[in-house]
């Protein structure tokens, strides 16, 4: 009985301790079109350069939708396969609709482009009502942020 106590009490140990070398040092979310994405190597190679970016999309044949623009700080070592996983309310359905991207997350600081794409976001003028992100490694979550209406507030206490 306390051998399983200690263990599961060093598991959460070292999450929490992994956990703390991520946080999101800047999240902007918005519409981007085809053209954003275009640079002059492009043209001369016929092939995208995402530069030092990570772009990762819902449908990766389309370049237009809407994207996360993720800068990720990891003061530890790098995760090999990170799970990036997005929750999204749109003006259409008010059911969350879940997307999951997968990708390395090297140390240091990398920017991350999480881009609803194709029919996954048609409409150039909508937003999204409320969203969550969340980042995780194999042994957990790592960092996650959210948008204002994610969480609902507590319905006040009548006196």
């Amino acid at each position: 009985m306390r051998l399983s106590a200690l263990i599961f009490l060093l598991a959460g140990l070292t999450t929490s301790a992994f956990a703390a070398d991520a946080k999101i040092v800047r999240l902007l979310p918005g519409y981007r079109t085809t053209a954003s994405f275009q640079r002059l190597s492009e043209f001369l190679t016929g092939r995208e350069n995402t530069g030092k970016e990570t772009v990762l999309r819902s449908q990766p044949a389309a370049r237009q939708g809407y994207y996360w623009f993720l800068r990720l700080e990891n003061s530890g070592a790098a995760i090999a396969e990170a799970t990036f996983e997005l929750q999204v309310i749109t003006p259409a359905n008010p059911e969350p609709r879940s997307f999951t991207f997968r990708a390395a997350v090297p140390a240091g600081s990398h920017v991350f482009d999480l881009g609803l794409t194709g029919t996954d976001w048609p409409d150039a003028g909508a937003t999204p009502v409320a969203w969550l992100l969340r980042v995780r490694s194999p042994a957990g979550e790592l960092v996650s942020a959210q948008s204002f209406l994610w969480s609902k507030p507590a319905a006040p206490v009548a006196p």
